[in-house]
């Protein structure tokens, strides 16, 4: 298993060794043992599945407010999606700053996005499947969003098409407006 710093300090990408041969392949997605040598000491309380039908589909930018902030672990295990996180931890020295990477079925890499971090992803195919494991419960009451194209984040999406959105995501604030109670250094 590789691990692979990005510029936003705890997000990280994950490749999982590949083992072929005449049959197929074989890779272990996630090891706690292997984590935790890496420094990770998330514990995983549940796994998220989604289907997205149509190239172009943008999810996010999604995050649960504390005490119900959520790490992520996600990839791609259908298709293709550009896959990103911002860093929303108000006195960070990376605030507002976006980090963006291609996950695909193909190339099996993993993104592993920290609590005080807003997620999304765009589909660069149809027919989508995207699984990702969580630390800590989906709670309604804590979920909030960011609007996808805020201009004071300016993440650079790869398709220059109008997405695919949820009504929850065509509606969401821009960051100086978000409810967010990330404080850096209280994680």
């Amino acid at each position: 298993m590789k691990i692979t710093k990005t510029h936003l300090d705890g997000v990280v990408i994950i490749e999982p060794a590949v083992f072929g041969d005449h049959r197929g392949w074989f890779m272990e997605t996630y090891s706690h043992t292997k984590f935790e040598e890496a420094g990770i000491t998330l514990k995983f309380v549940q796994d998220n599945q989604s289907f997205s039908a149509t190239k172009g589909t943008l999810r996010g930018l999604h995050y649960q407010l504390n005490p119900k902030a959520q790490a992520k672990l996600v990839r791609c295990t259908k298709g293709s999606i550009f896959d990103v996180a911002v860093d929303i931890r108000q006195g960070s020295p990376s605030y507002g700053q976006w980090f963006g990477i291609e996950l695909t079925a193909e190339n099996k890499k993993q993104l592993l996005i920290p609590q005080g971090f807003a997620h999304g992803f765009m589909t660069l195919t149809d027919d989508v499947e995207v699984q990702y494991k969580v630390d800590e419960l989906y709670a309604p009451e804590c979920d909030r969003g960011i609007i996808w194209n805020d201009p004071s984040i300016g993440i650079e999406w790869p398709m220059n098409i109008k997405p695919v959105l949820s009504d929850k995501d065509k509606n969401a604030p821009q960051l100086k407006d978000a409810d967010n109670n990330f404080i850096f250094g209280e994680e």
